[in-house]
């Protein structure tokens, strides 16, 4: 398992950030610090939020802290063991595929219904499809791997927003979150997401388009295909932990 101690860098780069807490939500801005630092990779799983080091980072009570991390584990970020405190979670290998299918299902979904509505597409929307797909390009060939990944989560967002329907926009943006404590155990981020650059600049395409039935078509291969690999890496990764 990864180390269960805190980490400086990680509460350093909250104690930079505690001047943007508010009373009136300052629980639920400590779950946004936390979410946030679990998709950028700064928060791995494995890794304890020891109380002490959230309250000197934030300059918050104990209360607010805990009911932060409480938002987190609805949201199954975190996870409380029993006389030892809240950890951020790890992810079973079928927590893995149950979210691959929901993903699926919630993003293929959105695309239906974006096709049935009346009228155009929001041209923003689609706009933002068209940006998160060229900077996925630009990313690679900066070899910024990184903002690869980046890329990837702004394009599965924009396709999530097409319907402009904001439960599932929300739900996208949990379920992507909750992913993103597999993809911090597997390989290097250009192993896992350069090879989908391709599909997500042809699904831009089809969007822009107004072809969003045969965009659906493609983004059920793609998500089949890329569940398969993630499901074989994230086995591969947490043989080699065990």
């Amino acid at each position: 398992m990864p180390a269960s101690t805190p980490r400086a860098g990680w509460t350093a780069s909250l104690s930079r950030q505690r001047e943007t807490l508010h009373a009136a939500s300052t629980a639920a801005r400590v779950a946004d610090l936390l979410r946030a630092q679990v998709l950028d990779g700064e928060l791995r799983p494995g890794v304890q939020l020891g109380e002490e080091a959230l309250v000197e980072a934030l300059g918050v009570s104990r209360n607010t802290i805990r009911e932060g991390l409480q938002i987190l584990g609805h949201e199954r970020l975190v996870e409380h063991r029993r006389h030892r405190g809240v950890f951020v979670r790890q992810l079973s290998q079928g927590d893995l595929a149950d979210l691959c299918g929901l993903r699926r299902s919630l993003e293929i979904g959105a695309l239906r219904e974006a096709a049935a509505l009346d009228g155009p597409l929001d041209p923003e929307l689609v706009a933002a499809v068209q940006a998160a797909a060229a900077e996925g390009v630009e990313a690679v060939a900066r070899e910024d791997w990184a903002g690869v990944g980046t890329a990837n989560s702004n394009f599965h967002l924009g396709l999530a927003a097409l319907p402009g329907n904001p439960r599932i926009d929300s739900a996208i943006r949990s379920l992507l979150a909750e992913l993103r404590l597999a993809f911090l155990l597997v390989a290097h981020a250009q192993e896992m997401h350069e090879r989908y650059v391709p599909a997500h600049v042809e699904l831009a395409a089809q969007i822009a388009a107004g072809r969003l039935d045969d965009a659906a078509v493609t983004l059920e291969r793609y998500l089949r295909r890329s569940q398969r690999h993630l499901i074989t890496a994230y086995a591969a990764a947490v043989e080699q932990l065990s």
